[in-house]
């Protein structure tokens, strides 16, 4: 039996290969009425844009149907339909190879071998210089939306340090409540060398007796913003900054954040301007009104000191979602939260509908009680532009986080059931996972859960710790919330399946070879849920 795990982007990229150059042009099937006939599709009309007439010679579909590779799912055939190329796999092949080791689809895609070491990742979250009681709701939703990025970051291998470290002495607790890990301060930077460079950086005729206490004077920033251009994303109302202790300070902890890693030696101030800024990547997460202010701390920073992080690639503003300043390398993003972005909480969850609303949340637990939930929305639905997108999301039905974790216990009662009735001598000991055949998953429900819920699953993984680093614009994405949805529609494709199969069958041997490889399916399915929630910080509810 051929070894190594499967990946649909290595599927994919063999079967478009296959077709020869060209733009890519298959896809993978989603829809359980498409599956029934086909798992890939190559559209029609991009077939007659690549072939002219559409007609796809003979030895490239014999070539599409006798793909072999690492990571390349097995095929069984390739047919012309009148939608295009449609492609099956070789379902109880994947099964065995998928459900044979479990365990390699719930880690991330090894990602391809870098040209050189990434830059260290510096989170910064600006809203945790507040107090716990003055947060905003869209601030929280910053605060999430970071803890979240480190997570799927540091899963991933990146080297990640978090800024600012909080001084609040209530701030621990508070995030502690929302099961956020966060590093608490120690001491504050110098502030020293910024102070100075700052007081020379002054705006003249500065009268020094008639400023507040606190204020050192103003910078003027307009240089450095025409100097970027509107293009980099920039708010053309930039002109000139207050310069406050306070303001230092922030300045003087990212400073020492993005120099000094753990680990590292502090780098020698006679360096050169670069020698420091190309290894770090500066992530800004802010709410959509902090941007303003934040865009002037990134100039000033600048401003201060030649080893600040560079922005090489210009910036576009106006992306709404959660998204990331993206450049050319290391340098500084800005991550603004924008679409409702569900986090799921431990005893009292919040929600986190659009910029604006208050946050709503679901009764306390009882004493003892382990219940967590997907941060539902409001009762009625929110609207969130996502440029022409709107999002309509409910707490109603299957749409919340309540029901991921409601389905989370189903799988531990199914299995607490299964463990029970072998303790009574119902049911035999687990058989070896190799032991197992199964060509007898023939439900449409079984192959949905495995080609859409775990064979994507290491790649779902990746994406999400995946900040476009090449992109141009000032926003891009961070799919943060792609974790929060791939749960909600996975608990929906098992529910129907649940609901439908009856999975403890009666205690009749010729029964127990269907029920353990059901068994051993929604194992998998418990595994990448458990994954899915870890990714956000849960632990998974056990008991209904």
């Amino acid at each position: 039996m051929a070894t190594g795990r499967l990946g649909v982007g290595e599927t994919l990229g063999a079967l478009n290969t296959a077709l020869g150059p060209g733009d890519p042009v298959w896809f993978k099937e989603t829809r359980a009425r498409h599956l029934r006939a086909r798992d890939f599709l190559a559209p029609r009309p991009a077939l007659q844009a690549r072939f002219g007439d559409g007609q796809v010679p003979e030895r490239v579909v014999r070539a599409v149907a006798g793909l072999q590779g690492p990571g390349v799912a097995p095929v069984l055939r390739c047919t012309s339909t009148p939608a295009g190329l449609a492609l099956q796999l070789q379902r109880p092949a994947v099964f065995e190879r998928v459900l044979g080791a479990v365990a390699a689809y719930v880690a991330p895609a090894a990602p391809a071998a870098p040209a050189a070491p990434g830059p260290c990742i510096l989170l910064h979250c600006p809203a945790l210089r507040s107090a716990p009681g003055a947060l905003r709701l869209s601030q929280l939703r910053a605060v999430l939306v970071a803890d979240h990025l480190a997570r799927t970051l540091r899963a991933h291998g990146e080297s990640v340090r978090l800024v600012p470290a909080v001084r609040d002495p209530h701030m621990p607790t508070f995030l502690q409540q929302l099961r956020v890990d966060w590093p608490a301060a120690s001491e504050r930077a110098a502030t020293e060398a910024l102070r100075n460079r700052a007081l020379a950086e002054l705006s003249p005729a500065q009268e020094r007796g008639a400023l507040p206490r606190g204020v050192l004077g103003t910078v003027c920033l307009k240089e450095l913003v025409q100097e970027r251009g509107r293009a980099a994303g920039y708010d053309p109302n930039l002109d000139k900054c207050l310069v406050t202790e306070d303001l230092l300070s922030v300045l003087a902890e990212l400073q020492e954040a993005a120099r000094c890693w753990p680990g590292d030696s502090p780098p020698s101030l006679a360096a050169a301007p670069d020698a420091n800024a190309d290894r770090c990547m500066v992530v800004h997460v802010v709410s959509c009104e902090e941007e303003f202010q934040q865009q002037k701390v990134d100039l000033l920073w600048r401003k201060l000191d030649d080893q600040a992080p560079l922005t090489q690639a210009p910036a576009r503003p106006g992306v709404q979602g959660v998204g990331s300043e993206a450049r050319q390398g290391p340098g500084t993003r800005c991550v603004r939260p924008g679409t409702p972005s569900c986090a799921l909480q431990e005893g009292r969850p919040v929600c986190f509908p659009a910029c604006g609303d208050s946050p709503t949340a679901l009764p306390q637990t009882q004493p003892g009680q382990r219940s967590s939930a997907f941060s539902p929305w409001r009762p009625s639905s929110l609207r969130c532009s996502a440029q022409p997108r709107t999002v309509s999301i409910s707490t109603k039905g299957t749409k919340s986080g309540t029901f991921v974790m409601y389905n989370c216990a189903r799988l531990a009662t199914l299995f607490e059931g299964y463990r029970h009735s072998m303790e009574q001598g119902l049911y035999p000991t687990f058989p070896p996972v190799s032991s197992l055949d199964f060509s007898v998953l023939q439900d449409e429900g079984e192959w949905l859960l495995l080609f859409n819920g775990i064979l994507p699953f290491p790649d779902l993984l990746s994406q999400t710790a995946a900040l476009a680093c090449t992109a141009p614009g000032l926003h891009t994405t961070a799919r943060t919330e792609t974790m929060c949805k791939f749960l909600v529609q996975l608990s929906m494709d098992f529910s129907s399946y649940y609901n439908r199969i009856h999975i403890l069958g009666a205690p009749r041997p010729h029964l127990f070879g269907q029920m353990f490889a059901r068994l051993q399916l929604l194992r998998a399915v418990r595994e990448v849920l458990h994954t899915g929630l870890a990714t956000l910080g849960l632990p998974p509810l056990n008991h209904i």
